[in-house]
């Protein structure tokens, strides 16, 4: 496997990530991470395709992007991978062009279906689809137990418009799936949050998918701003700061989950994901030292850290919640996870409305909100 990356940064390009020896004309398989007016630019995405004529170029917006130790604002990340016996094939889906978020999941994966298949990767517009339901598609028409991971596309701290694309400027509404082929690469995942729980535990009494109206009987609205105190006049942006925590009913896993809006009429909260009648929630505050250590850990956790070498790419998926949380310490958890793998592997990503991996090897897929995720590849 060799990798180039380049980078739009202040109105010109970055070239200097390109390692000797690289051939463009023989990369398959491009990243590009950026803010939405960057990844949406014809002209810069025509840039792209000339680097990279031959590969297939994935595009998802961000709420900050992610090129090794540092992280940008209103940039744009290119990664570019030439494989040498990995075969990929990439799929999109939009969402106009399904019933729904769970069939758009279940009509990729049977795309990318292949005895050979070994992971998928999936950037998918983070408005206009249900997370829950889009993982939930995909884990229904996998029936080896392929890991799936990757993450929703993000729109800064503004919540409006988010933009996926496979060789062409991304639009709203897609979603696209990755597959990896062959038996040379190996491909590993590690999902770590570090938020501190607090209050009593509630159970969830209404909810539609995911929307919530009621927690224990009550409004959740008006629960919730009791909470928020000073902080409710700033929804739904300050809902990123006081996440909840969620246990379904009959399972022992806890998941995370972020208001993406609130509807002041139905006095309601939209959601990234499900969150089922009976679950078991309580809310969650930032600790700062335990977020940074959470990225030590996803990295950890990921196939090939300190294992069996360090991998040779990293793929960092984090929640914008994280970085309106560390500000100026946001460098810290990347940095972290760099101080984990090493000089010799190369990383890339970006900030997320959801992030897509399964909680331990050979267990089905989630969503996340407010984790760091990390997928991992090395090709023998």
């Amino acid at each position: 496997m060799k990798i180039a990356q380049v980078q739009y940064f202040d109105n010109q390009w970055r070239t200097d990530l390109i390692p000797d020896g690289f051939d463009g004309q023989k990369a398959q398989l491009v990243l590009a991470f950026g803010d939405p007016a960057l990844v949406t630019d014809a002209g810069l995405f025509s840039h792209i395709r000339g680097l990279f004529p031959a590969a297939a170029i994935v595009s998802s917006s961000t709420a900050g992007e992610i090129l090794q130790e540092n992280v940008f604002d209103n940039s744009l990340v290119v990664t570019a991978i030439q494989f040498e016996k990995t075969k990929i094939r990439c799929r999109l889906s939009n969402i106009r062009q399904q019933d729904s978020s769970y069939a758009t999941g279940m009509h990729l994966m049977k795309a990318l279906q292949a005895d050979d298949l070994l992971a998928v990767f999936i950037i998918s517009d983070g408005t206009h689809i249900n997370g829950s339901e889009l993982v939930a598609g995909f884990s229904e028409n996998n029936p080896n137990g392929i890991p799936v991971t990757g993450g929703l596309a993000g729109d800064g701290a503004r919540f409006t418009r988010t933009f996926a694309g496979l060789d062409q400027v991304p639009e709203e509404g897609n979603v696209v799936a990755v597959g990896f082929y062959g038996n040379n690469l190996t491909v590993g995942h590690g999902s770590f949050g570090g938020w501190d729980e607090f209050g009593p535990e509630r159970t969830i009494t209404r909810s539609n998918k995911n929307s919530l109206y009621e927690i224990d009987g009550r409004n959740a609205l008006d629960l919730y701003k009791e909470y928020l105190g000073d902080h409710k006049e700033e929804l739904p942006g300050s809902a990123l700061l006081f996440p909840l925590s969620i246990r379904e009913p009959g399972s022992t896993e806890h998941l995370v989950r972020t208001i993406l809006r609130i509807d002041e009429q139905e006095r309601s909260m939209l959601f990234a994901g499900n969150l089922p009648e009976g679950s078991k929630v309580r809310l969650m505050k930032a600790n700062f030292d335990r977020l940074i250590n959470g990225s030590s850990m996803a990295a950890k956790n990921s196939f090939g850290a300190g294992k069996n070498g360090s991998p040779e790419l990293a793929l960092l998926v984090s929640c914008v919640g994280r970085k309106l949380i560390l500000q100026e310490r946001t460098d810290e958890e990347v940095q972290a996870v760099k101080q984990i793998f090493g000089d010799s592997t190369s990383l890339a990503g970006f900030y997320s409305y959801g992030e897509i991996s399964p909680f331990n090897p050979n267990t089905r897929c989630e969503l996340h909100n407010q984790t760091m995720t990390i997928t991992t590849f090395s090709e023998s």
